[in-house]
């Protein structure tokens, strides 16, 4: 194994050449000091990486890991199939490590315990690692590097809380957008056990003259005279529900207007764990009224933002269910559902806002013949009505999904996934028509144009979806909102939460290292 250290890589003789020179590094990284620097900083003891979108997490984990192979085997875990392959496929082009191996589920048991033997790098998910540790297919008592990519998700039960437990070396966490609540962060850096933190924001000397600027705009969007009509329905179906629990006690301390959906999923959680403490019709009454104001609230939001069809099917799946409570049955016998079916059924269009977002796509690949677009979208059903729309003006596009299967609609496997984005990435088609599962660190380049086909209230989602663009050049964001629904709440509820976040980074950074 030849023999590497980060001490030279930044003297002044490296100063003179573009790209860093190093034993086990290929030619091609190209020379960052404040990349080489946090890498040298990670070697000293468990460290979070907060950097954004862009600046190369990757590069600085695997400038640490070049040094740390030489002590034992390196773990690189990340969230995805893709995203696993993905930086097997940057370390192979940038490092002369030659046994790099990957663990996922396709991977058979067996084969896994023989490659663990030889491999000197191993990039896995997080999921298979630890059914291979609870199995004691191996251990991990000869890793000396662990690496968590999106980092922030160590919390709760996720698998790297528990890999991190069993594991007693030199940990690296990485993340883009670590969040902002400050007890969720707290939970990570416990679980991770992390020492040193070392946080960069866009306009920081060090990095600012490489962050791309990212334009963000966008478009208002008017809702059609029978998708008012039909909310205007459901809402005063949510409000009796909510009038109902609000009397029972339950949610008492908000108004009826300000509950959200996580209200009313907490409060579905709460009345389930009082079942069997007496009380029980009172309970079960709660219980199924709880149900009612879910589905209702559910469907008001998918006809407001997402569009009849969405609101419709989800209505469809209800009606097929074999087995529903005793809430969802009074849902669906409710008269106001089915004058709000009847009205829908009567739309010319699923949504304005398809309109809107295919002449933003023409209006790009005018400007722009060779454009690379993302759309991102919430819902599996809206991605089919964005397609139709588009396949209706000549436009390519590509669905992009997880693997995971729904009612009548098949996941993607890991192989069309990759297909689907060399398809893209080589612009045989220029969009791509994506659920969540193209948030997360995909290495897509040079994108020209992301659009949020409806805001999202999460401040680590939406920096995920806007880091696909601004990677190598300045990158455009239009989100789409429609007025007087959730879209606006959660528009501005993200650009808090994003503030929020910003202000604890900045925090976290000053306070640990």
């Amino acid at each position: 194994m030849v023999q590497a250290t980060l001490d030279g890589l930044y003297n002044n003789k490296e100063k003179e050449r573009s790209f860093i020179s190093n034993p086990l590094l290929k030619e091609g990284i190209k020379k960052r000091e404040y990349q080489i620097k946090i890498a040298q900083e990670a070697l000293k003891g468990n460290t979070l990486v907060v950097l954004p979108t862009g600046l190369g997490k990757t590069i600085i984990a695997l400038l640490t890991a070049i040094e740390a192979v030489n002590k034992g085997k390196i773990l690189f875990l990340a969230p995805t199939k893709p995203l696993v392959h993905q930086h097997l496929e940057t370390f192979r082009k940038f490092t002369k490590i030659n046994a790099l191996e990957a663990f996922t589920g396709e991977v058979k048991k067996e084969k896994r315990a023989e490659l663990w033997k030889s491999a000197e790098t191993i990039f896995a998910t997080p999921q298979t690692l630890l059914k291979d540790l609870e199995s004691c297919t191996y251990s991990l008592d000869n890793v000396s590097l662990v690496i968590f990519d999106e980092a922030h998700r160590s919390v709760g039960n996720y698998a790297y809380v528990e890999i991190a437990r069993r594991y007693s070396g030199l940990i690296l966490g990485l993340t883009a957008s670590p969040g902002g609540d400050k007890e969720k962060i707290e939970e990570v850096l416990k679980n991770l056990k992390i020492e040193i933190v070392k946080a960069r924001l866009p306009w920081d000397k060090d990095v600012k003259d490489y962050v791309k600027e990212i334009k963000v705009s966008w478009k208002r969007v008017a809702l059609t005279s029978n998708q008012k009509k039909a909310s205007k329905i459901i809402s005063e179906l949510l409000r009796e529900k909510l009038s109902k629990l609000k009397k029972m006690g339950f949610l008492t301390y908000k108004s009826t207007s300000n509950i959200s959906k996580k209200d009313i999923i907490e409060l579905g959680n709460i009345i389930r764990k009082r079942f069997g403490m007496g009380k029980k019709g009172y309970l079960f009454s709660a219980s199924s009224i709880q149900m009612a104001a879910m589905h209702a609230f559910n469907i008001l939001e998918l006809v407001e933002t997402q569009g009849t069809v969405p609101a419709l099917a989800y209505i469809e799946r209800l009606k097929r269910k074999e087995k529903k409570s005793k809430g969802e049955i009074s849902f669906l016998r409710d008269k106001r559902v089915t004058t709000f079916q009847k009205i829908l059924c009567t739309a010319k269009t699923s949504h304005p806002k398809l309109q809107v977002l295919l002449r933003i796509v023409e209006e790009q690949l005018s400007n722009k013949e060779d454009s690379l677009i993302i759309i991102f979208v919430q819902y599996r059903d809206t991605i089919n009505t964005v397609l139709e729309t588009l396949e209706k003006g000549e436009i390519k596009a590509l669905r992009f999904v997880g693997q995971a299967n729904r009612e009548n609609e098949k996941g993607m496997s890991q192989k069309h996934q990759t297909e689907a984005l060399e398809t893209f990435r080589n612009r045989r088609v220029n969009v791509l028509v994506a659920s969540s599962v193209a948030e997360e660190g995909l290495d897509i380049p040079k994108v020209d144009l992301v659009i949020f086909y409806e805001p999202v209230p999460s401040e680590i989602r939406a920096i995920q979806r806007r880091g696909r663009t601004g990677r190598s050049a300045m990158g455009k964001v239009i989100i789409l909102i429609a007025d007087g629904t959730k879209d606006e709440a959660y528009y501005f509820a993200e650009i808090a939460r994003e503030k929020k976040m910003r202000n604890f980074v900045r925090w976290l950074g000053r306070r640990v290292g």
